[in-house]
């Protein structure tokens, strides 16, 4: 008999990705509201895709067991 599945953490599944290289990738902060006030600059460059640290990687890894 196997053990118990692990659980994937919901939050953090929704909040990384995973690339083609094995690095995370995140989309980023400041791109939800008050979008008005900021320039068009700025908005196009919070379109691209941040990446983590192998620390902060480490980090969110244990709450995505199957990624």
């Amino acid at each position: 008999m196997k053990g118990p599945k692990m659980k994937t953490k919901r939050s953090a599944s929704k909040r990384f990705g995973q690339t083609a290289s094995g690095k995370l990738r995140h989309s980023a902060r400041g791109k939800r509201h008050c979008l008005s006030n900021k320039s068009r600059k700025r908005k196009r460059a919070l379109k691209k895709a941040g990446y983590l640290t192998k620390g902060s990687a480490q980090l969110v890894l244990h709450q995505l067991p199957y990624i």
